[in-house]
């Protein structure tokens, strides 16, 4: 089978791997839709483990089962990481701190025509699509149980300002989300197509980062990495308020320690989805709650890998890129 290996984000090469056997419990699932998240192209992040199949947003077919409640010819959406309901964290609701949900994934990654679903994660980690989900919109089912998972974390309320700082896909999809709760939702963007989109997905009001204006927020959610959104970030927090890391900057941040300090605030962050968060994400997909298909704008073959890659790293003319393995 065709795989694409990643050795940098202009480096990514099709190679040829075995269609990897499944064991006891396991299923074999043809990809049909992998999203390339925004992590795959945070470069100083990914070469540290390179090279390696990444690829952790897919949907598919499956052809073999060693899992009785699962059969072939069966479309489903498969998560990467799962909790093992185990351990302290998973006790307390923090699965998303597991270690298990740290160190699993599905083999060999997203990016392939085929992959073998570990157990834990056909236990886990696998839903049936429903019928009215395309396999494309099936990617978005991760990413969307972050931003729920997130929104969880600093509990987002009605009545909140929610000052959402950069309006890619992250930040559409966080728009959507917190204008569920009935907040108030002030949206930003460097470029003017993403922030017509901000304003469509229901923000109440859109600036560009230099215009914004001096304002005060229960909760500001960071999705983008630029070190300049994080001090306005900073600035537009009110006392007791809660920032999100949903995105991180490449160095390590600096806290302006008094006003941390005086005003209370807090500065939190969310790593991936929990079972309960996808659950709820693909409901809200197929209710029509939430709109992940207009967030698509580029399907490509996995022989166009590098160019998908190109497209996410420039983040100019796109907002979510699709490979149709």
């Amino acid at each position: 089978m065709r795989v694409a290996v990643y050795y940098r984000n202009n480096d990514v090469r099709l190679e040829d791997r075995p269609i990897p056997e499944i064991g006891d419990g396991e299923i074999l699932v043809k990809v049909k839709a992998s999203g390339i998240c925004g992590t795959d192209v945070m470069e100083w992040y990914r070469i540290k483990k390179a090279p390696r199949i990444l690829g952790h947003e897919i949907s598919g077919e499956i052809v073999k089962s060693n899992a009785p409640q699962y059969k072939p010819g069966q479309r489903v959406f498969v998560s990467h990481h799962v909790p093992c309901f185990q351990c302290k964290f998973c006790a307390n609701g923090h699965h998303t701190a597991c270690e298990t949900l740290h160190t699993g994934n599905y083999d060999p990654g997203g990016y392939s025509e085929f992959i073998r679903v570990p157990k834990i994660n056909v236990v886990h980690g696998t839903y049936v699509l429903p019928e009215n989900m395309s396999y494309e919109e099936g990617t978005m089912i991760e990413p969307l149980a972050c931003v729920l998972r997130g929104q969880q974390v600093i509990q987002v309320k009605k009545g909140q300002t929610v000052l959402i700082l950069g309006s890619g896909v992250s930040g559409l999809m966080n728009i959507q989300v917190a204008r569920l709760t009935g907040a108030r939702i002030i949206a930003t963007d460097m470029d003017e197509s993403r922030l017509k989109k901000a304003k469509q997905y229901g923000a109440d009001e859109i600036y560009h980062p230099k215009d914004l204006p001096s304002l005060k927020a229960e909760k500001v959610i960071l999705c983008t990495g630029a070190l300049p959104a994080l001090g306005q970030a900073f600035q537009s927090l009110d006392r007791k308020g809660t920032l999100l890391l949903f995105a991180i900057p490449e160095t390590d941040i600096q806290l302006p320690t008094v006003d941390f300090w005086r005003n209370e605030m807090t500065v939190t962050s969310s790593y991936g989805a929990a079972p309960e968060d996808l659950a709820k994400a693909i409901t809200l997909i197929s209710s029509g709650k939430v709109d992940m298909k207009d967030l698509i704008t580029h399907k490509l073959p996995l022989e166009k890998v590098q160019e998908g890659f190109r497209l996410v790293a420039e983040a100019k003319n796109s907002l979510k890129v699709v490979l149709l393995p």
